[in-house]
């Protein structure tokens, strides 16, 4: 006979920087209970069914990979996503770019873009909070389409479109008030990618040529003709490339270029407007 309490108590994450809500979050998912469940009833006795269920989400977990791949779900903003490997996992720092997009731009009505959707976690949060917003996300990956239309559909929103798309291949000439992107930023030999969970992301999301900046360049460089008079451009960079990113949005002729830091104090995101 095994209890809630102690299953936690033997669970064993030695790699995982937040063990003990690691543990929980998958005997939860194991259970089919929110975690509140856990505290609530310490001394429930559990099936051998979950107990075997959850001895196998703890052992992919020693081995790397991440909660949200092997819970098939992970939150962002207010909503709860659909997640797979075909797509980087939705982290807290890029609620940021939320933010900023939304303090930006007016609550009427808005063509919006998102520059390589993946789950759709920021087209979606976007268009959840200005229902008057027509977003579109775009991905140039099949399967992240697909999973960014199935959070569309069970989150019932509306007014957001997910395409195929290399960046702006596909767009023809379509404007846009406000274009905000999380793209690929790490260099390609960057010793992080072989740690932690990254390791189980998809490299076309991650890695961006030698310094980080080719598809930052590329984005910056098409934007212009894909932007509004009085438009934004908003990016997300790796912690140590907003003087580079500044950079080349200025030179690309962006006004009103800045920085914004993240939960860590770091310049996380950087944005130009198009001169009217």
């Amino acid at each position: 006979m095994t209890i809630i309490a102690s299953l936690l108590s033997q669970a064993r994450l030695p790699d995982s920087p937040t063990p003990r809500l690691d543990a929980e979050l998958l005997l939860a998912a194991a259970l089919g209970k929110p975690r509140s469940f856990l505290h609530t009833w310490p001394e429930r006795v559990v099936s051998s069914d979950v107990a075997e269920c959850y001895a196998g989400y703890l052992a992919r977990r020693r081995g790397g990979e991440p909660v949200a791949y092997i819970l098939g779900h992970q939150g962002f903003w207010s909503l709860d996503l659909e997640v797979a490997p075909d797509t980087l996992i939705p982290r807290p720092d890029t609620e940021l770019l939320v933010e900023t997009a939304l303090a930006l731009q007016p609550t009427g009505p808005a063509e919006v873009l998102d520059l390589g959707t993946g789950s759709g976690a920021i087209a979606l949060a976007l268009a959840c909070e200005r229902p008057a917003w027509q977003v579109a996300g775009v991905d140039r990956i099949s399967a992240a389409v697909q999973l960014a239309e199935r959070n569309r559909a069970r989150l019932k929103l509306n007014n957001v479109r997910f395409l195929e798309s290399h960046w702006f291949s596909s767009l023809g000439e379509r404007r846009f008030a406000l274009i905000v992107s999380n793209p690929p930023y790490i260099p390609a030999r960057d010793p992080h990618l072989a740690e932690g969970d990254v390791r189980f992301e998809p490299a076309s999301a991650l890695v961006a040529g030698v310094d980080g900046l080719d598809d930052i360049r590329q984005i910056i460089d098409q934007a212009p003709r894909h932007l509004l008079p009085g438009g934004w451009l908003l990016l997300e960079h790796g912690f140590d490339q907003a003087p580079a990113v500044r950079d080349l949005l200025a030179s690309a002729g962006f006004e009103r270029v800045e920085s914004r830091r993240d939960l860590g104090g770091h310049e996380r995101i950087s944005l130009g407007q198009w001169p009217c």
